[in-house]
């Protein structure tokens, strides 16, 4: 394995970046939000660690990923500065090893999982900061609670002393049109204002992690507080690693 660099485009990086923020802003803007009060999580699944190191550099500080091994292995090699977020499935199994890496999971879909974040966090000594997901959009191959139970769930979670639930997550169906995406995302924001009366005084309860390249600017117009950006950061950046394959 040869031991040159991996190269990238940084001055591309930035560009998206940029655009990234100032898109956040007008959207923002246009319904009379604080564009400081929504947090940019850069999603670095497809891309390897000297790309996310560089976005940290350029004043990104949460990163996440999709699959818990990838999230192990980027916190070796990453700043220890980065506020790692979980956003994709989580196994069980997967627990032990992720919560202390974990600044944030996004994706508590089931009671079971939250029993089992409970147990690893009561042996460490701390709670985990979690959001439950949703699956307002209803399809089948997606997970996420079914907002006619989430009240159901948010009691049984509510008995567990190690997890603390900041708020909620969804992903709106796929689609080229993206004002479809606005009725889940209306949903969602409208199922936390129900919860927000019934869930424990300690829960933060405050977030909403919805949106993502394609559809983040109607998101934060219904209320996102965390959107989860990867496409539109990376566009034309061929990032190649050590070992000579293209990583994008």
């Amino acid at each position: 394995m040869s031991s040159a660099p991996t190269t990238f485009d940084l001055k591309r990086l930035q560009q998206n970046l940029d655009a990234v923020r100032a898109r956040i802003i007008r959207a923002a803007e246009r319904v009379g939000r604080d564009p400081n009060s929504i947090t940019l999580v850069a999603v670095t699944k497809t891309v390897g660690a000297e790309v996310a190191r560089a976005l940290v550099q350029l004043g990104v500080h949460d990163l996440g990923e999709n699959r818990p091994q990838e999230l192990w292995r980027k916190a070796e090699l990453v700043n220890s500065s980065v506020r790692w977020h979980q956003i994709g499935h989580l196994q069980r199994n997967k627990v032990k090893r992720t919560l202390p890496i974990a600044w944030l999971i996004h994706s508590v879909d089931s009671v079971r999982l939250a029993r089992e974040i409970d147990k690893h966090a009561r042996a460490r000594g701390r709670p985990a900061d979690v959001l439950l997901q949703v699956n307002m959009s209803r399809e089948p191959q997606k997970h996420g609670l079914d907002p006619d139970t989430v009240l159901d769930a948010v009691a049984e979670i509510a008995e567990l002393d190690y997890v603390r639930v900041h708020g909620l997550m969804t992903m709106a169906a796929l689609t080229e049109d993206v004002e479809q995406a606005r009725p889940t995302f209306r949903a969602l924001a409208a199922l936390a204002d129900r919860l927000r009366d019934q869930v424990p005084s300690h829960w933060p309860f405050d977030q909403l992690s919805m949106g993502m390249s394609n559809d983040f600017e109607v998101a934060i117009e219904e209320g996102a507080t965390m959107i989860r950006i990867g496409t539109a950061l990376f566009e034309g950046i061929q990032v190649v690693g050590n070992d000579g394959r293209q990583e994008r």
